[in-house]
Protein backbone atom coordinates (compact mmCIF):
# COMPACT_ATOMS: atom_id res chain seq x y z
CA UNK A 1 0.00 0.00 0.00
CA UNK A 2 1.43 3.54 -0.89
CA UNK A 3 1.81 5.86 1.83
CA UNK A 4 0.21 9.36 0.94
CA UNK A 5 1.16 12.14 3.31
CA UNK A 6 -0.67 15.73 3.03
CA UNK A 7 0.85 18.63 4.32
CA UNK A 8 -1.74 21.00 5.46
CA UNK A 9 -5.15 20.56 6.45
CA UNK A 10 -7.98 22.89 5.14
CA UNK A 11 -10.10 22.15 2.47
CA UNK A 12 -7.43 21.35 -0.51
CA UNK A 13 -5.65 18.93 2.17
CA UNK A 14 -8.82 16.98 3.58
CA UNK A 15 -9.99 17.07 -0.05
CA UNK A 16 -6.82 15.08 -0.87
CA UNK A 17 -6.79 12.89 2.35
CA UNK A 18 -10.73 11.49 1.45
CA UNK A 19 -9.53 10.86 -2.33
CA UNK A 20 -6.39 9.02 -1.72
CA UNK A 21 -8.31 7.12 1.35
CA UNK A 22 -10.62 5.92 -1.86
CA UNK A 23 -7.90 5.08 -3.92
CA UNK A 24 -6.50 2.44 -0.66
CA UNK A 25 -3.50 4.47 0.09
CA UNK A 26 -2.37 4.71 3.45
CA UNK A 27 -3.05 8.55 4.30
CA UNK A 28 -1.19 10.72 7.41
CA UNK A 29 -2.06 14.22 7.23
CA UNK A 30 0.22 17.08 9.06
CA UNK A 31 -0.48 20.84 9.91
CA UNK A 32 1.77 23.28 11.51
CA UNK A 33 -0.86 25.15 12.34
CA UNK A 34 -4.62 24.44 14.18
CA UNK A 35 -6.58 22.37 12.08
CA UNK A 36 -10.79 23.98 11.74
CA UNK A 37 -13.16 21.57 13.70
CA UNK A 38 -15.13 20.97 10.72
CA UNK A 39 -11.89 19.51 9.09
CA UNK A 40 -10.94 16.96 12.25
CA UNK A 41 -14.44 16.00 12.27
CA UNK A 42 -14.35 14.68 8.63
CA UNK A 43 -11.05 13.14 9.28
CA UNK A 44 -11.96 11.47 12.36
CA UNK A 45 -15.37 10.37 10.31
CA UNK A 46 -13.29 8.74 7.72
CA UNK A 47 -10.89 7.22 10.06
CA UNK A 48 -7.69 8.99 8.59
CA UNK A 49 -4.77 9.76 10.59
CA UNK A 50 -4.11 13.70 11.33
CA UNK A 51 -2.01 15.72 13.85
CA UNK A 52 -1.90 19.82 13.86
CA UNK A 53 0.46 22.23 15.99
CA UNK A 54 3.84 20.42 14.80
CA UNK A 55 5.18 18.16 12.02
CA UNK A 56 6.30 14.53 13.03
CA UNK A 57 8.87 13.94 10.22
CA UNK A 58 9.35 10.69 10.83
CA UNK A 59 6.08 9.96 9.69
CA UNK A 60 6.71 12.40 6.85
CA UNK A 61 9.90 11.63 5.69
CA UNK A 62 8.50 8.06 4.91
CA UNK A 63 5.95 8.98 2.03
CA UNK A 64 5.59 8.06 -1.29
CA UNK A 65 4.08 11.05 -2.19
CA UNK A 66 3.60 13.96 -0.69
CA UNK A 67 0.42 16.70 -1.41
CA UNK A 68 1.79 20.06 -0.11
CA UNK A 69 -0.82 22.56 0.48
CA UNK A 70 -0.17 25.92 -1.74
CA UNK A 71 0.31 27.90 1.12
CA UNK A 72 3.57 26.08 2.13
CA UNK A 73 6.44 27.78 0.40
CA UNK A 74 8.67 25.22 -1.25
CA UNK A 75 11.89 27.08 0.80
CA UNK A 76 10.82 25.70 3.86
CA UNK A 77 13.30 23.22 5.58
CA UNK A 78 10.99 20.31 5.55
CA UNK A 79 10.13 20.46 1.70
CA UNK A 80 13.96 21.07 1.61
CA UNK A 81 14.13 17.55 3.35
CA UNK A 82 11.60 16.04 1.23
CA UNK A 83 13.35 17.00 -2.32
CA UNK A 84 16.63 15.77 -1.16
CA UNK A 85 14.96 12.68 -0.16
CA UNK A 86 13.63 12.54 -4.29
CA UNK A 87 10.15 12.16 -2.64
CA UNK A 88 7.65 14.16 -4.98
CA UNK A 89 6.11 16.82 -3.87
CA UNK A 90 3.14 18.43 -5.38
CA UNK A 91 -0.09 19.57 -5.27
CA UNK A 92 -3.77 18.66 -4.93
CA UNK A 93 -4.30 19.87 -8.46
CA UNK A 94 -1.98 17.35 -9.69
CA UNK A 95 -2.98 14.55 -7.45
CA UNK A 96 -6.54 14.78 -8.32
CA UNK A 97 -6.55 14.76 -12.15
CA UNK A 98 -4.72 11.40 -12.02
CA UNK A 99 -7.90 9.96 -11.07
CA UNK A 100 -10.30 11.57 -13.34
CA UNK A 101 -10.56 11.63 -17.35
CA UNK A 102 -13.17 14.13 -17.52
CA UNK A 103 -12.95 17.53 -19.78
CA UNK A 104 -10.73 20.00 -17.57
CA UNK A 105 -11.09 23.99 -17.68
CA UNK A 106 -8.38 25.77 -16.10
CA UNK A 107 -8.04 29.44 -15.36
CA UNK A 108 -5.02 31.45 -13.81
CA UNK A 109 -4.04 34.95 -13.65
CA UNK A 110 -3.32 38.09 -11.24
CA UNK A 111 -6.86 39.42 -11.58
CA UNK A 112 -9.89 38.14 -12.36
CA UNK A 113 -9.52 34.62 -12.66
CA UNK A 114 -12.65 34.29 -9.81
CA UNK A 115 -15.24 35.73 -11.75
CA UNK A 116 -14.32 34.42 -15.24
CA UNK A 117 -14.25 30.72 -13.79
CA UNK A 118 -17.67 31.68 -12.31
CA UNK A 119 -18.80 32.78 -15.50
CA UNK A 120 -17.33 29.51 -17.70
CA UNK A 121 -19.33 27.39 -14.48
CA UNK A 122 -22.45 29.42 -15.16
CA UNK A 123 -22.76 28.67 -18.80
CA UNK A 124 -22.03 25.70 -19.29
CA UNK A 125 -24.61 24.65 -15.88
CA UNK A 126 -27.29 26.64 -18.32
CA UNK A 127 -26.42 24.36 -21.17
CA UNK A 128 -27.17 21.55 -18.93
CA UNK A 129 -23.91 19.78 -18.64
CA UNK A 130 -22.61 17.94 -15.83
CA UNK A 131 -19.92 20.63 -14.15
CA UNK A 132 -18.29 20.98 -10.77
CA UNK A 133 -16.20 24.14 -9.96
CA UNK A 134 -13.09 23.90 -7.59
CA UNK A 135 -9.42 24.76 -7.20
CA UNK A 136 -9.50 28.16 -5.07
CA UNK A 137 -13.03 28.33 -5.04
CA UNK A 138 -15.81 25.88 -3.82
CA UNK A 139 -14.66 22.64 -2.85
CA UNK A 140 -11.67 21.10 -3.53
CA UNK A 141 -11.05 19.26 -6.63
CA UNK A 142 -10.07 16.07 -5.38
CA UNK A 143 -13.24 15.98 -3.03
CA UNK A 144 -15.06 16.94 -6.35
CA UNK A 145 -13.63 13.96 -8.59
CA UNK A 146 -15.00 11.38 -6.08
CA UNK A 147 -18.09 11.92 -6.88
CA UNK A 148 -16.48 11.78 -11.00
CA UNK A 149 -18.16 14.77 -13.20
CA UNK A 150 -18.16 14.90 -16.81
CA UNK A 151 -16.52 18.89 -17.06
CA UNK A 152 -14.41 20.66 -14.37
CA UNK A 153 -13.71 24.60 -13.95
CA UNK A 154 -10.68 25.14 -11.85
CA UNK A 155 -9.78 28.48 -10.56
CA UNK A 156 -5.74 27.86 -10.40
CA UNK A 157 -3.54 29.70 -8.31
CA UNK A 158 0.71 30.24 -9.32
CA UNK A 159 1.23 28.30 -6.03
CA UNK A 160 -1.25 25.51 -7.02
CA UNK A 161 0.56 25.29 -10.58
CA UNK A 162 3.98 24.89 -8.80
CA UNK A 163 3.09 21.98 -7.76
CA UNK A 164 2.25 20.09 -11.32
CA UNK A 165 4.17 17.31 -13.08
CA UNK A 166 1.10 15.97 -15.68
CA UNK A 167 -1.54 18.32 -15.17
CA UNK A 168 -2.78 18.88 -18.39
CA UNK A 169 -6.49 21.17 -18.79
CA UNK A 170 -8.10 20.69 -22.54
CA UNK A 171 -8.65 23.95 -22.13
CA UNK A 172 -6.66 26.92 -20.13
CA UNK A 173 -6.91 30.51 -20.11
CA UNK A 174 -4.23 33.35 -18.44
CA UNK A 175 -6.59 36.68 -18.26
CA UNK A 176 -3.73 39.05 -17.40
CA UNK A 177 -0.27 38.90 -15.37
CA UNK A 178 1.16 41.48 -13.35
CA UNK A 179 3.42 41.53 -10.64
CA UNK A 180 2.00 39.63 -7.60
CA UNK A 181 3.57 37.10 -4.36
CA UNK A 182 6.90 37.98 -5.76
CA UNK A 183 7.94 37.22 -2.24
CA UNK A 184 7.12 33.51 -3.06
CA UNK A 185 9.39 33.95 -6.49
CA UNK A 186 12.65 35.62 -5.45
CA UNK A 187 11.25 39.09 -6.15
CA UNK A 188 11.46 38.22 -9.62
CA UNK A 189 8.71 38.88 -12.28
CA UNK A 190 10.29 36.35 -14.35
CA UNK A 191 9.46 33.68 -12.38
CA UNK A 192 5.98 34.36 -11.22
CA UNK A 193 5.24 34.52 -15.10
CA UNK A 194 6.82 31.01 -15.81
CA UNK A 195 4.80 29.96 -12.97
CA UNK A 196 1.56 30.79 -14.67
CA UNK A 197 2.33 29.41 -17.81
CA UNK A 198 3.00 26.06 -16.45
CA UNK A 199 -0.75 25.48 -16.70
CA UNK A 200 -0.01 24.69 -20.66
CA UNK A 201 3.11 23.29 -20.34
CA UNK A 202 1.31 19.25 -20.78
CA UNK A 203 -0.87 21.16 -23.34
CA UNK A 204 -0.87 19.27 -27.41
CA UNK A 205 -2.18 21.36 -30.35
CA UNK A 206 -5.66 19.27 -29.07
CA UNK A 207 -5.74 21.29 -26.43
CA UNK A 208 -6.65 25.34 -26.24
CA UNK A 209 -5.01 28.03 -24.11
CA UNK A 210 -7.10 31.27 -24.38
CA UNK A 211 -4.92 34.75 -23.27
CA UNK A 212 -5.38 38.53 -23.26
CA UNK A 213 -4.12 39.49 -26.33
CA UNK A 214 -3.89 43.30 -25.15
CA UNK A 215 -1.36 41.80 -21.93
CA UNK A 216 2.45 42.41 -23.33
CA UNK A 217 3.79 40.32 -20.57
CA UNK A 218 1.51 37.36 -21.77
CA UNK A 219 2.17 38.05 -25.61
CA UNK A 220 6.19 38.65 -24.88
CA UNK A 221 6.17 35.12 -23.40
CA UNK A 222 4.82 33.77 -26.10
CA UNK A 223 6.68 35.11 -28.46
CA UNK A 224 9.65 33.66 -27.07
CA UNK A 225 8.74 30.37 -25.59
CA UNK A 226 7.39 26.75 -27.22
CA UNK A 227 3.74 26.93 -26.78
CA UNK A 228 2.41 23.07 -28.24
CA UNK A 229 -1.24 24.32 -27.61
CA UNK A 230 -3.89 25.92 -30.09
CA UNK A 231 -3.49 29.42 -29.36
CA UNK A 232 -7.13 31.79 -29.10
CA UNK A 233 -6.43 35.27 -27.88
CA UNK A 234 -9.29 38.30 -26.99
CA UNK A 235 -8.66 41.29 -27.44
CA UNK A 236 -10.66 44.42 -26.26
CA UNK A 237 -8.20 46.93 -28.83
CA UNK A 238 -8.31 44.99 -31.86
CA UNK A 239 -9.58 42.42 -34.28
CA UNK A 240 -8.12 39.17 -33.98
CA UNK A 241 -8.03 36.44 -36.30
CA UNK A 242 -9.22 32.98 -34.76
CA UNK A 243 -10.31 34.46 -31.45
CA UNK A 244 -12.58 36.95 -29.59
CA UNK A 245 -12.61 40.85 -30.07
CA UNK A 246 -15.08 43.80 -29.48
CA UNK A 247 -16.61 45.26 -32.76
CA UNK A 248 -18.92 48.00 -32.41
CA UNK A 249 -19.47 46.81 -28.70
CA UNK A 250 -20.13 43.27 -29.84
CA UNK A 251 -18.56 40.68 -28.35
CA UNK A 252 -17.60 38.84 -31.52
CA UNK A 253 -16.23 35.40 -31.85
CA UNK A 254 -14.04 34.43 -34.93
CA UNK A 255 -12.92 30.68 -34.61
CA UNK A 256 -14.08 28.08 -37.28
CA UNK A 257 -17.20 30.29 -37.78
CA UNK A 258 -18.05 34.19 -37.07
CA UNK A 259 -20.68 34.59 -34.01
CA UNK A 260 -21.99 37.84 -32.87
CA UNK A 261 -22.43 36.87 -28.94
CA UNK A 262 -24.10 39.81 -27.59
CA UNK A 263 -23.52 43.71 -26.98
CA UNK A 264 -21.67 44.68 -23.92
CA UNK A 265 -23.77 47.05 -22.85
CA UNK A 266 -26.29 44.11 -21.65
CA UNK A 267 -23.75 42.60 -19.34
CA UNK A 268 -24.64 42.40 -15.86
CA UNK A 269 -21.05 43.57 -14.54
CA UNK A 270 -19.39 46.98 -15.03
CA UNK A 271 -15.91 47.62 -16.53
CA UNK A 272 -13.71 46.74 -18.76
CA UNK A 273 -12.32 44.32 -17.22
CA UNK A 274 -15.57 42.11 -17.28
CA UNK A 275 -15.81 42.85 -20.85
CA UNK A 276 -12.50 40.90 -21.12
CA UNK A 277 -13.57 38.28 -18.40
CA UNK A 278 -16.96 37.56 -20.56
CA UNK A 279 -14.87 37.34 -23.84
CA UNK A 280 -12.66 34.61 -21.91
CA UNK A 281 -16.13 32.63 -20.68
CA UNK A 282 -17.62 33.38 -24.04
CA UNK A 283 -14.61 31.73 -25.77
CA UNK A 284 -14.38 28.60 -23.78
CA UNK A 285 -18.65 28.24 -24.30
CA UNK A 286 -17.92 28.32 -28.28
CA UNK A 287 -15.06 25.97 -28.30
CA UNK A 288 -17.84 23.57 -26.40
CA UNK A 289 -20.05 24.35 -28.77
CA UNK A 290 -22.61 26.10 -26.22
CA UNK A 291 -25.09 27.73 -28.21
CA UNK A 292 -24.55 31.60 -28.12
CA UNK A 293 -28.58 32.18 -26.71
CA UNK A 294 -27.57 30.16 -23.94
CA UNK A 295 -24.14 31.87 -23.30
CA UNK A 296 -25.53 35.29 -23.65
CA UNK A 297 -28.43 34.24 -21.08
CA UNK A 298 -26.28 33.70 -18.72
CA UNK A 299 -23.52 36.77 -19.35
CA UNK A 300 -26.97 39.31 -18.67
CA UNK A 301 -28.00 37.16 -15.47
CA UNK A 302 -24.29 36.89 -13.85
CA UNK A 303 -24.08 38.73 -10.59
CA UNK A 304 -20.44 38.45 -10.23
CA UNK A 305 -18.06 37.49 -6.92
CA UNK A 306 -18.59 37.71 -3.37
CA UNK A 307 -15.77 40.16 -2.24
CA UNK A 308 -15.16 41.54 -6.24
CA UNK A 309 -16.86 45.28 -6.42
CA UNK A 310 -19.79 43.71 -4.40
CA UNK A 311 -22.08 46.43 -4.11
CA UNK A 312 -23.34 46.08 -0.12
CA UNK A 313 -25.94 48.76 0.94
CA UNK A 314 -26.10 52.70 -0.13
CA UNK A 315 -26.90 54.76 3.24
CA UNK A 316 -27.78 58.19 3.35
CA UNK A 317 -26.99 58.03 -0.67
CA UNK A 318 -23.74 56.53 0.04
CA UNK A 319 -22.78 53.50 -2.10
CA UNK A 320 -20.60 51.01 0.02
CA UNK A 321 -18.35 48.79 -1.74
CA UNK A 322 -16.64 45.33 -0.27
CA UNK A 323 -13.72 44.53 -3.34
CA UNK A 324 -11.59 42.83 -0.30
CA UNK A 325 -10.12 40.13 -2.85
CA UNK A 326 -7.77 43.09 -4.35
CA UNK A 327 -5.27 42.08 -2.67
CA UNK A 328 -2.84 43.74 -5.39
CA UNK A 329 -2.30 46.59 -6.76
CA UNK A 330 -3.65 45.56 -10.59
CA UNK A 331 -6.75 44.45 -8.94
CA UNK A 332 -7.15 48.13 -7.17
CA UNK A 333 -6.15 49.61 -10.25
CA UNK A 334 -9.70 47.87 -11.79
CA UNK A 335 -11.88 48.97 -9.18
CA UNK A 336 -11.01 52.55 -9.00
CA UNK A 337 -11.03 52.90 -12.50
CA UNK A 338 -14.73 51.61 -12.49
CA UNK A 339 -15.39 54.21 -10.12
CA UNK A 340 -17.79 57.19 -11.16
CA UNK A 341 -18.40 59.06 -7.87
CA UNK A 342 -16.19 60.71 -5.61
CA UNK A 343 -14.45 58.11 -3.47
CA UNK A 344 -13.78 57.20 0.45
CA UNK A 345 -10.70 54.27 -0.29
CA UNK A 346 -9.80 51.99 2.72
CA UNK A 347 -6.44 50.48 1.55
CA UNK A 348 -3.75 48.20 2.97
CA UNK A 349 -2.83 45.13 4.78
CA UNK A 350 0.32 43.13 4.20
CA UNK A 351 2.26 45.04 1.25
CA UNK A 352 3.82 42.71 -0.62
CA UNK A 353 6.37 45.25 -2.56
CA UNK A 354 3.96 47.07 -3.87
CA UNK A 355 4.36 49.93 -6.68
CA UNK A 356 1.44 52.16 -6.93
CA UNK A 357 2.18 54.82 -9.23
CA UNK A 358 -0.26 53.21 -11.49
CA UNK A 359 -3.05 54.28 -9.28
CA UNK A 360 -1.69 58.16 -8.93
CA UNK A 361 -4.41 58.93 -11.87
CA UNK A 362 -7.24 58.08 -10.24
CA UNK A 363 -6.36 59.61 -6.48
CA UNK A 364 -5.83 62.71 -8.06
CA UNK A 365 -9.46 62.22 -10.04
CA UNK A 366 -11.96 59.84 -7.98
CA UNK A 367 -10.07 59.70 -4.64
CA UNK A 368 -11.46 62.09 -1.48
CA UNK A 369 -10.01 61.07 1.31
CA UNK A 370 -7.82 57.46 2.66
CA UNK A 371 -8.48 55.06 5.41
CA UNK A 372 -5.31 52.93 6.27
CA UNK A 373 -6.59 49.57 7.43
CA UNK A 374 -3.26 47.93 7.93
CA UNK A 375 -0.27 47.37 10.51
CA UNK A 376 2.10 48.88 8.78
CA UNK A 377 0.76 51.73 6.51
CA UNK A 378 4.13 53.49 6.39
CA UNK A 379 4.36 53.22 2.60
CA UNK A 380 0.58 54.16 1.82
CA UNK A 381 1.57 57.20 3.54
CA UNK A 382 4.57 57.54 1.80
CA UNK A 383 2.87 56.98 -1.63
CA UNK A 384 -0.49 58.99 -1.09
CA UNK A 385 0.11 61.32 1.92
CA UNK A 386 0.76 64.30 -0.15
CA UNK A 387 -1.84 63.51 -2.80
CA UNK A 388 -4.87 63.86 -0.50
CA UNK A 389 -6.30 65.79 2.00
CA UNK A 390 -7.77 63.41 4.09
CA UNK A 391 -5.47 60.21 5.00
CA UNK A 392 -6.09 58.34 8.19
CA UNK A 393 -4.88 54.73 9.80
CA UNK A 394 -6.63 52.13 12.08
CA UNK A 395 -6.33 48.48 12.84
CA UNK A 396 -10.22 47.83 13.06
CA UNK A 397 -12.24 47.21 10.64
CA UNK A 398 -15.17 48.98 12.71
CA UNK A 399 -13.40 52.15 12.94
CA UNK A 400 -12.47 52.49 9.03
CA UNK A 401 -16.38 52.07 8.33
CA UNK A 402 -17.45 54.23 10.99
CA UNK A 403 -14.14 56.67 9.58
CA UNK A 404 -15.39 56.42 5.96
CA UNK A 405 -19.60 57.45 7.27
CA UNK A 406 -18.64 60.26 8.41
CA UNK A 407 -16.05 61.88 5.48
CA UNK A 408 -18.83 60.33 2.63
CA UNK A 409 -21.87 62.54 1.68
CA UNK A 410 -24.80 61.55 -0.54
CA UNK A 411 -24.00 60.67 -4.24
CA UNK A 412 -20.25 59.40 -3.13
CA UNK A 413 -18.48 56.00 -2.54
CA UNK A 414 -16.80 53.77 0.25
CA UNK A 415 -14.68 51.55 -1.63
CA UNK A 416 -13.00 48.92 0.32
CA UNK A 417 -10.18 47.84 -2.04
CA UNK A 418 -6.94 47.07 0.18
CA UNK A 419 -4.20 46.12 -3.23
CA UNK A 420 -2.68 44.18 -0.21
CA UNK A 421 -2.69 41.04 1.33
CA UNK A 422 -5.15 40.66 4.23
CA UNK A 423 -2.40 38.85 7.20
CA UNK A 424 -1.93 40.82 9.15
CA UNK A 425 -5.10 41.81 10.70
CA UNK A 426 -7.91 38.90 9.37
CA UNK A 427 -7.98 35.11 8.76
CA UNK A 428 -7.55 36.05 4.83
CA UNK A 429 -9.55 38.17 2.05
CA UNK A 430 -12.81 36.70 2.60
CA UNK A 431 -12.86 37.25 6.16
CA UNK A 432 -11.89 40.48 5.57
CA UNK A 433 -14.65 41.13 3.40
CA UNK A 434 -17.23 39.75 5.70
CA UNK A 435 -15.96 42.17 8.35
CA UNK A 436 -16.78 45.08 6.20
CA UNK A 437 -20.13 43.72 5.15
CA UNK A 438 -21.14 43.44 8.89
CA UNK A 439 -19.51 46.59 9.93
CA UNK A 440 -21.25 48.47 7.38
CA UNK A 441 -24.79 46.78 8.08
CA UNK A 442 -24.53 48.18 11.94
CA UNK A 443 -24.39 51.70 10.93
Amino acid sequence: MKRLVILGGGESGVGAALLGKEKEYNVFLSDAGKIAKKYKDVLRHNEIEWEEEGHTESKILNADVVVKSPGIPDGVPLIQKLHKATISVISEIEFAAAFTTANIIGITGSNGKTTTTLMVHQILKQAGLDVAIGGNIGESFAKQVLNSNANYVLELSSFQLDGIEKFRPHIAIITNITPDHLDRYDYKFVNYIASKFRIAMNQTSDDYLIYDADDEVIVSYINTHPIQSTLVPFSLRRKVTNGTYLEQNNIIIEFNNRDIIMPTTNLALEGKHNIKNAMAASTVAHLLKIRKATIRESLEGFQGAEHRLEQVLTINKVQYINDSKATNVNATYYALESMNTPTVWIVGGVDKGNDYKALFPFINEKVKAIICLGKDNEALFDAFGNMVENIIETQYMSEAVKIAYKIATAGESVLLSPACASFDLFENYEDRGHQFKAAVRQL
